[in-house]
């Protein structure tokens, strides 16, 4: 019992630098996480159990359960996976061009894995490689006469709206997915009754004016790159008057 006490109260991180005494090359941590990503990315979120995931390992469930104790480490392994994705493929330098190119890598991330949007709290899992994103972006900030206060604050205002945005985009496309709209069109169709009644009320006259001319509505690309320049620019704001 006292051994299982101690395991619970050492963090997976440090288990997995731990040297295996008997390593089964079928069975590791990186293993669990694939299969486990693999059946989010074909089912959802909620197919993910331990069982399932030692089904198609071909190993009996507590055999996995050596390797992670819980759903709660199954999650932070698939977190920390899926954000070995981020590192930019190009080399990028200075700190907007750095703060940019995690947004892009993490939309990205995000419309290739939309399960993450409904995980519980994926912002604040600790993992290897999310800290390693979040400690680069934060160092492009650093010596640019912002505390680290701000320098935090700036970061954290950049990914909330990196995942705002992309979660509303993925909840979008499951939403047409759910209906059976193919389209921009089909979906548009498929919302005029709503739409034509809200618009001829005449409460809305802003928004009528951008339903009748917009040319991006369907460009969800560049709509994403506009806001985030909206909010790199608040940021280089502060960075320009040197706040602190």
């Amino acid at each position: 019992m006292a051994k299982k006490e101690e395991t619970d109260d050492v963090s997976l991180w440090e288990r997995l630098e731990r040297p295996a005494a008997a390593p089964r090359a079928s069975l590791t941590p990186g293993g669990i996480a694939e299969v486990a990503i693999g059946i989010a990315d074909r089912e959802g979120f909620a197919a993910v159990t331990m069982r399932k995931v030692a089904t198609e390992l071909g190993v009996a469930p507590m055999a996995a359960y050596r390797h992670v104790n819980g759903k709660d480490e199954l999650w932070a392994l698939m977190i920390d996976r899926v954000s070995g994705e981020l590192e930019p493929v190009a080399e990028v330098s200075g700190w907007r061009e750095t703060l940019s190119a995690y947004a892009l890598r993490t939309r990205e991330m995000m419309l290739r894995h939309p399960w993450l949007a409904h995980m519980p709290a994926p912002l604040f899992a600790l993992t290897p490689n999310r800290m390693a994103a979040a400690e680069r972006q934060l160092a492009s900030l650093d010596g640019l006469g912002l505390d680290v206060d701000t320098m935090m604050a700036a970061f954290r205002a950049v990914n909330a709206y990196v995942h705002g945005a992309t979660q509303s985009e993925a909840a979008l496309r499951q939403y047409m997915e759910d209906q059976g709209w193919r389209s921009a069109d089909e979906t548009r169709r498929g919302l005029a009754p709503q739409m034509s009644y809200l618009m001829e009320t005449g409460r809305y006259p802003t928004y009528r004016r951008y339903t009748r001319g917009a040319a991006r509505k369907d460009d969800a690309t560049w709509q994403f790159e506009t806001g985030l320049d909206c909010v790199l620019d608040g940021v280089a704001g502060m960075v320009g008057r040197g706040h602190a």
